[in-house]
């Protein structure tokens, strides 16, 4: 390819808007281009570079036995209805409507597809296992398109699914994608981890998450160098250091607080509590069995709530802190002076169902200081146990850095930034159950389908790897998705033997199979240099002065190092490296 036919339109400084890594250098590089917030167009280069990623993920796949379906992105409601995922999902689906009426909606995955695919076409256990895959585009009207190709509302993804009569099948068609996913990352040039993290509106029984870690990343991981232990911090747990609470008083009394509005202000107020003997109270709205409950959530005073946690833990398909004026009619005070003493007969008078929730961190607590559901009041000596009506115990605390490792004796948590770059799910019969996928085993006996479902972002491998591959001068392609192998920079187009030379060498290397692309434009050498530094292809060939000599220069874009050789030799040492 011939620099000056081929269109990319490298920008000198970074955009405006432009703000993490990736983004700035996928602008400025000619890779993509915005057409509007959370939807990017693949210029030529970009286009290059997908493609070269969805070959490595249609070989990994196909290599575990993958069959590759192309699936369509318009899908009827009545699918997503059957799963219970219309009306779980909330306005991250695109929906519409057809002209006759009917509810659509585009597709943010296909597990509804397939699993329709599966209980049409699969009666026995005879025909599986079977594992499908397509790479195709998805839609999600995210609320907060940002970071270039890291959060966006149309992207490409690999989605895979897998069929088993039973769970050791899907035990090991977990593993054979899980290790399929470790080959994609690393040919990828990406520096992974895998971690523990939630299964969110995917559901199923386990998750695994692939993380590049990134200062861009939107993602906190906690990991433990002594063993290993890594997971996101809305799955993480760790080791607090056991606290010995004072007796306290025989009975619960209560005490006025004038003023006090915070955990802040109790620990500094006259007859008070430290943060870590004060019980936070937070109420929410969740959505549970499709209708909405309000939710006492119980927290130690020092510790934050996790709010992924707090749904997983109660089943919740969705969730909002309550407002104010919901919060008075249910408990009576301001959310200044909340408690879960009392709080479900406060909540009965009001004619309401209260669910109270507590961490674990205050399970065997006494002594404790808590909200009075009386404004401006609070309690002390609070036995959690003894005076609580706590529904269901269950791990909401954030983890932070410095913590135990929940794993080992020894290690320390700490807490990092990364994006994800991809999820592996064991689904179990979630869908197969809701929508009548079943299969009739070797005795007849009709069982659901066991499923897992496996994806990879396009783009976030995309975006992982100019992350983790820059410097100051531009992006570092891997060598498995740079858009070329090689670039020819002929210095002097002007000089008749330099072009000539430039020209031949072009040929051998497209003939001995390299993807090369040839800067042949009417422009100044450093501009030159400059562009490829930028657009980062792996190799730099320049043909200057030497050219007399039978000698040109070899450049590596990461080492930066160079070296003069002979131009007799560039094609089998190109091949080598």
């Amino acid at each position: 390819m011939r620099w000056s036919k081929y269109f990319i339109p490298t920008l000198r400084e970074d955009p405006a808007d432009a703000e993490v890594v990736s983004h700035k250098l996928l602008l400025r590089a000619g890779v993509v281009r915005q057409l509007s917030a959370g939807i990017y167009s693949y210029l030529p280069l970009g286009q290059r570079i997908a493609l070269k990623v969805m070959q490595i993920l249609r070989e990994e796949m196909n290599r575990i036995g993958g069959q590759e379906f192309y699936l369509p992105a318009l899908h009827p409601a009545e699918i997503w209805q059957e799963s219970g995922r219309w009306g779980a999902i909330g306005d991250d689906m695109f929906r519409l409507k057809d002209r006759k009426g009917a509810d659509m909606c585009l597709g943010m995955t296909h597990e509804e597809v397939f699993t329709s695919i599966a209980r049409n076409e699969i009666r026995s256990y005879k025909q599986l296992p079977q594992v499908w895959y397509q790479i195709q585009i998805k839609f999600r009207d995210e609320p907060r398109p940002k970071s270039g190709l890291m959060r966006l509302r149309t992207f490409i993804m690999k989605d895979a699914y897998t069929f088993d009569v039973d769970r050791e099948g899907l035990d090991r068609a977990f593993l054979d994608q899980r290790e399929a996913y470790q080959r994609i990352f690393t040919r990828c040039g990406i520096d992974f981890s895998i971690v523990e993290a939630s299964s969110g509106a995917m559901g199923g029984s386990e998750s695994s998450e692939f993380v590049a870690k990134t200062p861009a990343g939107e993602d906190l991981i906690a990991s433990c160098a002594n063993c290993g232990y890594a997971a996101n911090v809305e799955k993480a747990t760790s080791r607090l250091p056991k606290v010995e609470d004072e007796a306290g008083p025989d009975a619960p009394e209560e005490f006025p607080t004038p003023g006090v509005r915070t955990i802040e202000d109790l620990t500094t107020f006259p007859g008070g509590a430290a943060a870590n003997r004060q019980i936070k109270s937070l109420v929410y709205i969740a959505t549970l069995n499709d209708k909405p409950h309000p939710v006492l959530a119980l927290i130690r005073g020092d510790h934050q709530l996790h709010e992924v946690k707090f749904a997983d833990s109660l089943g919740a398909t969705a969730f909002r802190p309550a407002h104010p004026e919901e919060i008075r009619e249910l408990l009576g005070a301001g959310a200044g002076s909340l408690g879960g003493m009392r709080a479900k007969d406060k909540a009965h008078a009001a004619h309401q169902s209260l669910v109270i929730i507590a961490d674990l961190g205050l399970k065997g607590r006494r002594n404790m200081t808590t909200g009075a559901n009386k404004d401006d009041h609070h309690i002390r000596g609070v036995d959690v146990e003894r005076d609580i009506e706590v529904d269901q115990w269950a791990d909401l605390r954030t983890v932070n850095s410095g913590e135990a490792c929940p794993r080992c004796d020894t290690g320390t948590l700490e807490v990092y930034k990364a994006m994800e770059v991809g999820h592996i799910f064991k689904l179990g019969t979630k869908y197969s159950e809701a929508m009548g996928a079943t299969v009739l085993t070797e005795e007849g006996k009709p069982v659901p389908i066991i499923m897992g479902s496996y994806g990879i972002g396009v783009e976030r491998i995309i975006s992982a790897a100019v992350e983790q591959n820059y410097d100051a001068d531009g992006i570092i392609w891997p060598k498995s998705i740079a858009p070329f192998d090689v670039i020819v920079t002929v210095t002097n187009m002007k000089d008749e033997k330099l072009r000539e030379a430039g020209e031949k060498l072009y040929e051998d290397l497209t003939h001995a199979g390299l993807d090369v692309l040839l800067d042949d434009r009417d422009e100044r050498a450093g501009v030159k240099f400059k562009d490829a530094d930028l657009i980062g292809i792996p190799f730099r060939i320049t043909i200057g002065k030497k050219i007399g000599d039978g000698v040109i220069e070899l450049l590596d874009r990461k080492t930066k190092k160079s070296e003069d050789v002979k131009l007799d030799d560039i094609v089998g040492k190109l091949k080598e490296i």
